[in-house]
């Protein structure tokens, strides 16, 4: 099975080209002000110029305006959105067809009964993306580094296609791949050196370690 991995929350041109070089099939910019990743329209839009014909370029907003919304379609050209908010199933057919791009919505995760969450999606959202419930007190609904218990997705129906996201890195790509068994990866807080600050060895090393990972299960 093909995995689809998306470096999320690039800022730079230096980890944007790790990412790129390490065969990344999305990357991700965050279009949310409050996170410590927030890059302005036009800047998403230069950056991602880098990887037209290498990557898809995903725009990750949280209960953006249309406003914003527009700002962000007309600035950045992104390939697909990711709504990392309280969007609705009504939400994602609206912006689906007012900008004829695809949607990845993504919901938050703790137990397994939080999975039947996605039922009015299916058919709806394009893609969904499974990342931990932020800690008590975060603004972030997402790339908080907390990871949640991988197996409840065992009981996914097979035809729901995800991105595993969540307190993913180098060190335990392995067991996440083993117990999930995700047909994509998304990372961020797990390839920095800080809180916004992606560090480009640490992109390089996590590559490694999911082809290592992939290469131990093929054995």
């Amino acid at each position: 099975m093909a995995l689809d991995i998306k470096i999320c929350g690039l800022k730079t041109d230096k980890a944007l080209a790790a990412a790129l070089a390490g065969g990344a099939s999305h990357v991700g910019f965050i279009l949310f002000a409050k996170s410590p990743r927030y890059v302005e329209p036009a800047e998403a839009g230069r950056l991602r110029e880098a990887a037209i014909g290498k990557a898809k370029a995903v725009a990750v907003t949280v209960d953006a305006s249309d406003a914003f919304l527009n700002e962000i379609v007309g600035k950045m050209r992104p390939d697909m959105l990711q709504l990392h908010g309280s969007e609705t199933p009504e939400r994602v057919v609206e912006l689906k067809a007012r900008y004829g791009l695809p949607v990845m919505k993504a919901l938050s995760v703790s137990e397994a009964v939080d999975l039947k969450r996605i039922k009015p999606f299916i058919g709806v959202a394009d893609r969904f993306l499974f990342d931990a419930k932020p800690p008590k007190g975060s603004e972030l609904p997402g790339g908080n580094g907390v990871a949640f218990d991988w197996r409840i997705l065992a009981g996914l129906d097979a035809g729901v296609d995800y991105m595993l996201s969540g307190g993913i890195n180098a060190a335990n790509i392995g067991d996440a791949l083993r117990l999930a068994n995700p047909s994509g990866l998304d990372i961020s807080s797990g390839v920095e050196s800080a809180p916004g600050v992606k560090d480009p060895a640490l992109i390089e090393q996590f590559f490694r370690a999911v082809r290592a990972a992939r290469d131990n299960r093929a054995a």
